[in-house]
């Protein structure tokens, strides 16, 4: 009998469009991305479930685009195991002068 891997794709919805108030402001979405607690089973392998108990992502080197970026200090995981948290601001600007 051969193991079959099923691999499942979630997208997240996009923030709605910024809304516009008049013609001398406008509101723009800021968008904030982290990554909080770790989600790697450790015993998959052996058919269990465990979680090493890592609370947040915390990137092993400060520099971006680079591997040691995408690997938590804490845990050694790559960033994807950990839950990815989007938080979206309303940010307005408007020109009164």
């Amino acid at each position: 009998m051969t193991k079959r891997r099923v691999v499942l794709k979630r997208e997240e919805p996009l923030p709605p469009p910024p809304l516009m108030d008049s013609a001398n402001s406008s509101n723009t979405m800021r968008v904030h991305v982290r990554y909080g607690e770790c989600q790697r089973n450790h015993a998959a392998n052996v058919g269990g479930y465990a979680v090493d108990g890592c609370r947040e992502f915390m990137a092993a080197s400060e520099e971006e685009d680079t591997e040691a970026s995408l690997t938590c200090a804490a845990c050694g995981c790559h960033r994807n195991f950990h839950r990815r948290v989007v938080e979206t601001e309303a940010v307005s600007s408007s020109d009164c002068e």
